[in-house]
């Protein structure tokens, strides 16, 4: 994994097997091998998309209300 704080870029390598082609999905280029394997993942505006996920995997407190 790195990252380039220039472009706002996150890289992450899931695979060893060359790549065979790309998609472009939102602000993810998700790169395959010719298995459709995916192997390489780029986060264009990677701290928008961290800060997003992390608000989204915030656990959610409840308030515990005794019953009648």
């Amino acid at each position: 994994m790195s990252y380039e704080p220039e472009a706002d870029i996150l890289r992450i390598e899931a695979g060893r097997e060359p790549i065979d082609y790309a998609s472009e999905i939102g602000n993810v280029i998700v790169h395959f091998s010719r298995k459709d394997k995916p192997v390489y993942f780029e986060i264009l505006e990677a701290s928008k998309f961290l800060k997003k996920a992390t608000t989204l995997l915030r656990p959610t407190r409840y308030t515990l209300v005794p019953s009648a």
